[in-house]
């Protein structure tokens, strides 16, 4: 219904931002990178919406990105994924690493999120793992840093065994030398990781 809000940012609270259009105060639930992101009250700030209708609940969500968005929303398609749970798991990891800790199957990170459990982040990556590979938003930064070659990816498992998680490990491996064997691939990962690169 609404695609985005832009006006003056009048209030900041923990979870919400008011912004004045023309004289009307729209009160948008937002995530608390979102509420970093507006700045101060009397900037003028755009906020992607999205409307959340239930049987008696008619709020409004907004983002600074439309890759929040777009994640959001996501989010909210999982059976068992509210607003809130959503906004709490935008909050403590931004959208390209969700997308990544997805694809990965890194529950880890999402389950870092206040409220979210072992088993919903388990259902979150069952349920979004394959729309997320097909989604716009993780394109531009989350797929394309992914294991292309069967070596990366014995690399990758390796250092998951580890103890690392998908996310480090993906991280780690980005950007080696792809002549390397694969004991000298893993060698030169577990180096990035411990800080020696």
């Amino acid at each position: 219904m609404y695609d985005y809000i832009k006006g003056t940012l009048m209030r900041k609270a923990d979870n919400f931002a008011v912004v004045d259009v023309s004289g009307v105060g729209y009160r948008v639930s937002t995530s608390a990178a979102s509420l970093r992101n507006t700045g101060e009250a009397g900037d003028t700030v755009t906020f992607y919406t999205h409307l959340y209708v239930r049987e008696d609940i008619f709020e409004l969500y907004g983002f600074t990105t439309t890759e929040e968005r777009s994640t959001f929303e996501l989010l909210i398609s999982v059976s068992g994924v509210g607003p809130k749970a959503a906004l709490n798991i935008l909050s403590s990891v931004d959208a390209g690493s969700f997308a990544l800790a997805v694809v990965t199957g890194d529950a880890k990170t999402i389950t870092a999120a206040q409220g979210v459990g072992p088993k919903l982040a388990q259902r979150i990556i069952l349920e979004l793992k394959d729309k997320i590979k097909t989604e716009d938003l993780v394109r531009s930064n989350a797929i394309d840093i992914l294991p292309q070659t069967t070596q990366e990816s014995e690399a990758l498992e390796a250092l998951v065994v580890l103890g690392y998680s998908p996310a480090a490990a993906i991280h780690a491996l980005k950007g080696l030398d792809g002549g390397l064997s694969l004991e000298d691939t893993i060698k030169q990962a577990l180096k990035k990781l411990l800080g020696n690169i």
